[in-house]
């Protein structure tokens, strides 16, 4: 049985599929719903298809870059979290005062994940919905400059903070 080929380019087609889901979904094709949010057009799985005009494609390629980009803040910020509240130490016992400090320090880095994981997918989104009506300008908003300088902010004071509980054990 010969390998199947494409039409276009006459080579094979590449069939493997290791994560196939068991129903075919039919693509939502973006430039028929200007209307409504994208994202809430049924089958909520199926593929976004848009038209590959100017620089579309490498558009969404790096929208969804900066989307991971977030996620990995994100995950990089729990971890630190989880890190903290169980006051991970490698060489010595947490003090008293870091013990006191484990808890409220981990519970303001994993909400601070969650508010990066938020940011980034709401941008995601967004920049999807505006690119689907042709209308998507690359520039951030004040939400995501307060967050990051916020989230930015936490680092630094919370690296003083050791250092400071650091200095005053030695």
């Amino acid at each position: 049985m010969p390998a199947p080929c494409d039409e276009e380019e006459g080579g094979p087609v590449n069939t493997y599929a290791p994560f196939h889901l068991p129903v075919q979904l039919r693509p939502v094709l973006a430039d028929r719903h200007y209307e409504s949010s994208i994202f809430c057009i049924p089958p909520f799985l199926g593929p976004l298809l848009f038209d590959n005009t100017d620089s579309d494609a490498r558009d969404h390629c790096a929208n969804e870059r900066t989307f991971l980009s977030y996620l990995r803040l994100s995950i990089y910020m729990s971890i630190v979290a989880i890190a903290i509240v169980v006051s991970f130490h490698l060489k010595s016992e947490p003090t008293n005062l870091e013990l006191r400090m484990a808890k409220p320090l981990g519970i303001i880095f994993w909400f601070l994940s969650l508010c990066c994981l938020a940011l980034g997918f709401g941008n995601y989104v967004k920049t999807v919905e505006k690119y689907s009506r042709r209308m998507a300008i690359v520039q951030t908003g004040w939400k995501t400059q307060s967050v990051l300088t916020l989230v930015a902010f936490s680092i630094v004071a919370v690296c003083v903070l050791f250092l400071a509980t650091n200095s005053k054990r030695s």
